[in-house]
């Protein structure tokens, strides 16, 4: 039935299907029934600024033009090590100029926890932020951990969905492929 799903939501891509925000909705399965998809996009904490694994500071602005699949997690969430490799394989099927996966680690965790946590996973393609202070997951209202929230490219909040999901799913490439297949503007 996956498969059929996918050949039947790629075909209706490729025929000048243009999903709005809310018709991602019907591309739901599975995990994906989760995601809450918002009826209009909401204001998103675009200024608030959380920092690199290098040791700067970034703000959800920086990924303006693009959509983000921003992640808040931690070392310590059993759920989100569970999830992490299904994200790193979604930046993988369509990380890129108009779209990324932004992983934020989000109150106490220390780089070298972070960086074992990826080693221990075998996740090398994620970035490694954190938001130690949680200023950025308590303007963005994260309570628990995971939650991923679906931002379009002007950094506006379009979906959110609170737990973990098989995000390398069929149900959720569908999602990605419909929105980057949005015409722009």
């Amino acid at each position: 039935m996956g498969k059929l799903f996918a050949a039947a939501v790629y075909t209706a891509l490729l025929v000048g299907a243009n999903a709005t925000h809310a018709d991602i909705a019907s591309l739901r399965e599975g995990d994906m029934k989760k995601l809450v998809v918002h009826t209009e996009p909401r204001g998103a904490a675009t200024e608030v600024t959380f920092e690199t694994a290098s040791g700067g500071t970034a703000t959800l602005s920086d990924y303006a033009g693009k959509y983000v699949l921003l992640n808040f997690w931690a070392t310590w969430c059993a759920p989100c090590r569970e999830e992490m490799p299904m994200l790193s394989e979604l930046q993988s099927s369509f990380g890129g100029e108009d779209f990324e996966v932004v992983t934020v680690a989000t109150g106490r965790n220390m780089p070298a926890a972070i960086d074992r946590f990826f080693a221990e996973i075998d996740v090398d393609n994620l970035p490694r932020h954190r938001d130690p202070k949680q200023a950025l997951a308590r303007r963005m209202a994260v309570l628990g951990l995971p939650i991923t929230v679906l931002l379009n490219p002007e950094g506006l909040e379009i979906a959110r969905l609170q737990g973990d999901a098989d995000w390398s799913s069929e149900s959720a490439k569908a999602i990605i492929a419909a929105l980057l297949a949005q015409p722009e503007g």
